[in-house]
């Protein structure tokens, strides 16, 4: 059997396509300007070559922040056309403002107009391109499916959320005795003799084995595999492609093997790493402490006008190795709010007050758990410290649950900047999954990440 796929693009691969392309399309912009209007701020030519650099580095950056680069997001011309005047203000913002690295104000000041409209129309322009085509069904990855049918639904679903040109159209049940039709809209069960012919007359780029446990895998099913492997066909297990597409370890679908999925990163043992992240700590904290500090008259005023009482509260949370600290917010609930007891935080929580709300959504009521920072209790990256009372509860419903204090908790972290505050278990589960993806591929560049994904969270007034 020949082997024939359709042309389709990786998250990675659109990821990099996007900023590569968004970085072209303002370059094209800017000699299209100079080509048609008097124009000659900034020409396309090896003398700005540094001032070009600048430019690219500011819209990559702002990109980012402004989420640009979310596949969910790029893919609804609404929500990008909001994205890229955003970029392009906050680029041309900050292009201007730094005049020794880049050229100084034209005299015209017609031509600062002319920069600004090239860069949101040719962005605009360029990702039009990306919906019509990229992003269009063409370029699907196209998938089928071997597994257990009670894992179907749950897989699907959260694969498509996280990637909507991952198309899983079919289903092989891989056990010896075949359960009911799976009842799925889009997806169609195909017996487990037909997947030769299946992957040649759906045009198939690849098969995703979904077996929880490999004894239920069939021995003909298990010879096809083989078979199709031998001739260089993609075939995928499922917690790495769960990994990659949703950047959260699947612990919920992790048994006795459990040290096959927590390879942890280098970095936690890494001196030189852990140092650095130290110093960063350090560093960031003092400009934390002083920005409070600015802040603070501001703060007061609001907590005297709409958030009455202390100021400040302090609370035992669980730290690194699972030892206890007490970390410092400012108050954003009404006194004695936990006088029944401890209770998760809510969305709409009526305890918390008007004052309150905004100190939690800029993410303000954080800024003394700097001090907590500089004492060493927490880091500014890593998994949010829980109250012990919550540890006890759901360590023993979600498991691998106290691996995440093997790790200094931060004030921010991956499980912040990717979903809201967990209220309820599941979502207590997907914030460990967060958490687990970041402690075992904890890098420089992650952190980076984070830093500038948080700064989205603040931006858009995400914080809860």
């Amino acid at each position: 059997m020949g082997i024939k796929k359709d042309i389709h693009f990786e998250v990675s691969e659109r990821k990099i396509l996007l900023r590569v392309f968004d970085i072209l399309s303002v370059f094209l912009g800017l000699i299209l300007l100079e080509f048609f209007f008097n124009y000659d701020y900034l020409l396309l030519d090896s003398q700005n070559s540094g001032y070009l650099l600048v430019l690219a580095f500011y819209l990559t950056i702002m990109g980012t922040v402004f989420e640009m680069y979310d596949l969910q997001k790029a893919s609804k011309l609404d929500v990008t056309f909001r994205n890229i005047v955003l970029t392009a203000s906050t680029t041309i913002l900050f292009y201007f403002l730094t005049p020794i690295i880049t050229p100084f104000l034209p005299e015209r000041r017609l031509q600062i107009v002319y920069f600004y409209l090239a860069i949101v129309v040719m962005l605009f322009l360029w990702r039009l391109a990306y919906v019509a085509f990229i992003s269009s069904p063409r370029f699907n990855k196209r998938v089928l499916l071997v597994g257990e049918t009670s894992y179907v639904e749950s897989i699907v679903d959260s694969l498509h959320v996280s990637d909507p040109n991952y198309r899983i159209i079919g289903f092989v049940n891989c056990e010896e005795t075949a359960g009911k039709k799976v009842r799925h809209e889009g997806l169609e069960e195909f017996d487990p003799e037909s997947l030769p012919y299946v992957i040649e007359d759906r045009k198939i780029s690849e098969i995703l084995v979904a077996s929880f446990n490999p004894e239920n895998i069939t021995a003909n099913i298990y010879h096809e595999l083989i078979t199709l492997l031998e001739k260089g066909f993609t075939i995928r297990e499922y917690t790495q492609v769960y990994e990659e597409l949703t950047y959260r370890v699947p612990i919920q679908h992790v048994g006795k093997d459990f040290y096959k999925y927590f390879p942890f990163s280098r970095s936690n043992q890494n001196t030189l790493y852990l140092f650095l992240h130290r110093i960063f700590d350090i560093s960031f904290a003092l400009v934390g402490i002083v920005l409070g500090c600015c802040l603070l008259p501001f703060v007061l005023l609001g907590n005297l006008l709409g958030n009455r009482g202390p100021l400040f509260y302090t609370q035992e949370r669980v730290g690194k190795n699972g030892v206890p600290f007490k970390i410092v917010k400012l108050r954003s609930m009404i006194t004695n709010a936990e006088k029944d007891g401890a209770k998760w935080a809510e969305a709409n929580d009526q305890r918390i007050t008007k004052f309150g709300k905004f100190l939690r959504r800029t993410r303000l009521d954080e800024f003394p758990q700097f001090f907590n920072v500089l004492k060493g209790d927490m880091s500014i990256i890593g998994p949010r410290p829980e109250r012990p009372y919550f540890v006890n509860e759901l360590s023993q419903i979600i498991p691998f649950y106290e691996t995440r204090h093997i790790i200094k908790p931060g004030l921010t972290g991956w499980a912040q900047v990717n979903t809201l505050y967990g209220s309820t278990v599941d979502q207590s589960l997907v914030k460990l999954q967060y958490d687990l993806y970041y402690i075992k591929h904890r890098s420089v560049f992650l952190d980076i990440n984070i830093i500038v994904k948080t700064l989205s969270t603040i931006l858009y007034y995400r914080g809860q």
